[in-house]
C-alpha cells in the first residue's frame, strides 16, 4: 500500500513545531504535464525564469524523493492524494467548481466543460486541475461559440499550475493544524483549491483543523519559519503582505498554537521572494543566511495582548529590532549561530540566487541542498552540518530549492 492510500489509523498524526525535528512525512509534487505547458510566450506570466527540460526535472525530483525515502521519510505525492480525494463526490464538485471559470468561457462553453468534468474519472479531473486545458482540448459543445472562435487554440481555458512543484508555499502545518495559504500571484491562486480538496477529503487528513484560510489576506508558506515550538517568523515582501502576517498571527494566537510571531520585512523582488530564500534553519540554534540579510534583517515582535481579558484578540507589537537578536530572545537562547552563504560577495549572491539558503532539514544538523552551491555546502560542512546533495539544474528554473519543494506534514520534537 502506498503513502496515498495507507490506513490513516496506522500513521502518526500530522504535527510540525520546528524546522529541524526529524522529518517523518512530507508532501511533494512530482512535476508533470503542467511544465510542458510552459513556453517563451507564457513562462514569465507563469513565474518561471526559463523553460525546464521536463524529463530531466522529473528525474531530479524522483531522485530527491528517493533520498527522502532512503532517510525514512514518508513521501506523499500531491497528485496521488488529489486523485484519491476526488473519488468523493463532494471533492469532485469542488474540483469542477475550481476548474470552470464562467467569466472566461461564457455560459454555454462553461456548461459543456462542467458537464464533461463532472463525469470524468478522478485521474482525468486531477490532470485538468493540475495541467490545465487549452481551447482546442475543450469538449465539443452544441451550437457556435464566439469565445472558442476568438481564442487561439493553444490559449488556456483552464490555466496549468506549474508552481505546484513548490508545495511549501500552498500550505504549512503549524503544530497540529494546517494553514492553507492565500497565494498572492494570479498564476498560483487556484493551487489553494487543490490543497483545500486534499485536506478536506483525503482520509489521511480526516479531522484536520485549519489554522488559516485560503480566502484571507496573502500569506505564503515560504515566508513562514517555525523557529522553535511556539515561535514563528513570517517574512513580508513580494508575496506575504503585512495584513496577511497580522491575520496569521491573530489566528495562531487565538488557537494557542504559538506565543510569538516575528514579522520580518524582506526586499520585494524576485531574488528574495520569500524569507526562506535568504534564511533557513539547519539546527535548533543555527541558520544558513545570505550575508547581507544578516546585517539588514529586522523583526517586529508580535504577541497576544490580554490586557483586555484572555482571548480578546488584541496584539502587542514591539520593534523593529535586529532579526537575529529578536529571534534568539523569542526562542529563549543566547544567540542564533549564523553560517554565511559565502564570504565572497559575488559567490554569495550567485549561490543565494541558486537557492543556497533554501535547505531542507532531515533532522538537526542534516540538511538537503542543491549540489551546485559548492561554497555554501562547504561552509555548512565546516560548521558540522551534514549536507545531502541533490541535482537541481532543471528543478530550480522556477526559483525554488529543497525547502520550497517540500511541505513537512510530520516532524518529531527536537530533543532537549
Amino acid at each position: 500500500m502506498d503513502a496515498a492510500t495507507a490506513d490513516p489509523s496506522e500513521l502518526p498524526p500530522p504535527r510540525v513545531e520546528s524546522e529541524v525535528g526529524r522529518l517523518d512525512a512530507v508532501l511533494l509534487h512530482r512535476p508533470g504535464d503542467e511544465l510542458r505547458r510552459l513556453t517563451p510566450r507564457n513562462n514569465d506570466q507563469l513565474l518561471f525564469d526559463s523553460i525546464p527540460w521536463v524529463a530531466r526535472a522529473q528525474q531530479e525530483h524522483d531522485a530527491f524523493a528517493e533520498v527522502l525515502r532512503g532517510r525514512g521519510v514518508d513521501v506523499l505525492l500531491l497528485t496521488d492524494l488529489l486523485r484519491h480525494a476526488l473519488a468523493d463526490s463532494r471533492a469532485r464538485a469542488a474540483g469542477v467548481h475550481a476548474a470552470v471559470d464562467d467569466r472566461r468561457l461564457g455560459g454555454d462553453l462553461a456548461d459543456a466543460l462542467r458537464s464533461f468534468l463532472s463525469t470524468a474519472e478522478p485521474d482525468t479531473l486531477a490532470e485538468v486541475l493540475t495541467s490545465g486545458l487549452t481551447f482546442e482540448e475543450l469538449p465539443a459543445a452544441e451550437g457556435g461559440s464566439l469565445v472558442r472562435r476568438m481564442h487561439h487554440p493553444h490559449d488556456f481555458a483552464v490555466d496549468p499550475l506549474p508552481n505546484l512543484l513548490f508545495t511549501r508555499d500552498s500550505s504549512v502545518w503549524i503544530a497540529d493544524r494546517v494553514a492553507v495559504s492565500s497565494l498572492a500571484m494570479p498564476a498560483r491562486r487556484r493551487e489553494t483549491a487543490l490543497l483545500d480538496i486534499v485536506y478536506a477529503y483525503h482520509p489521511r487528513f480526516r479531522g484536520a483543523v485549519r489554522a488559516y484560510g485560503a480566502h484571507s489576506a496573502p500569506v505564503e508558506g515560504g515566508d513562514v519559519l517555525s523557529l522553535a515550538p511556539g515561535v514563528l517568523a513570517v517574512g513580508v515582501g513580494e508575496r506575504t503582505t503585512p495584513a496577511g502576517a497580522e491575520s496569521l498571527a491573530r489566528s495562531v494566537f487565538a488557537d494557542d498554537l504559538v506565543h510569538t510571531v516575528l514579522v520580518v520585512p524582506i526586499a520585494q523582488d524576485r531574488a528574495t521572494m520569500h524569507l526562506d530564500t535568504v534564511c533557513t534553519m539547519v539546527g535548533p540554534d543555527s541558520v544558513v543566511m545570505y550575508p547581507p540579510a544578516g546585517e539588514s534583517l529586522v523583526a517586529y515582535t508580535v504577541r497576544p495582548d490580554d490586557r483586555g481579558g484572555p482571548g480578546d484578540g488584541g496584539l502587542r507589537v514591539e520593534g523593529p529590532a535586529p532579526f537575529l537578536t529578536a529571534a534568539a530572545e523569542a526562542m529563549g537562547i543566547d544567540r542564533l549561530h549564523v553560517i554565511d552563504t559565502g564570504l565572497d560577495p559575488v559567490t554569495a549572491e550567485r549561490e543565494q540566487w541558486d537557492d543556497g539558503n533554501n535547505t531542507l532539514a532531515l533532522r538537526p544538523g542534516v540538511v538537503i541542498g542543491y549540489e551546485r552551491n559548492v561554497e555554501t555546502n562547504a561552509r555548512l560542512e565546516d560548521a558540522g552540518i551534514e549536507v545531502v546533495r541533490i541535482e537541481g539544474s532543471e528543478l530550480g528554473s522556477g526559483r525554488g530549492g529543497p525547502r520550497c519543494m517540500s511541505c513537512p506534514i510530520s516532524r518529531a520534537p527536537v530533543p532537549n
